[in-house]
């Protein structure tokens, strides 16, 4: 009963900090806003440009342009690192190269820190 409990504590914590991030951060059409987000087994972006409230670019595991780069699981290192590349690819397209990031309450460590690398040696401003 415990766990459930300090389970719900620890989701809690990270919307706090999610808003914290996101009351910062604030995507424009030249600098759009790059969100992240990661379950236990897949990780997801998107492009968002705040001012007019869509999204520009989006990529992810579990969409099919990604299957072909990513070999076994989509919620590893290698392939948040793939996804970033891809993100970057899609931004450089629409003509963008720099970005806000979003790391929407988690932390920057492993996956979300292996995505934001893989995007800036593809070439991307973060």
């Amino acid at each position: 009963m415990s766990s459930r409990n300090e389970i719900r504590k620890k989701s809690a914590r990270r919307v706090r900090r999610r808003f914290q991030v996101r009351r910062s951060t604030f995507g424009t059409s030249q600098k759009p806003r790059l969100t992240v987000f990661r379950s236990h087994k897949n990780i997801s972006c998107q492009l968002i440009d705040d001012t007019k409230g869509v999204t520009l670019a989006a990529a992810s595991t579990q969409a099919k342009e990604a299957q072909g780069v990513i070999q076994g699981s989509g919620g590893n290192v290698k392939a948040a690192a793939a996804i970033g590349k891809l993100i970057a690819e899609k931004v450089k397209a629409l003509g963008v190269s720099a970005v806000q990031f979003d790391r929407n309450g988690y932390r920057f460590h492993g996956r979300i820190k292996a995505l934001v690398n893989a995007a800036r040696e593809a070439g991307l401003k973060i």
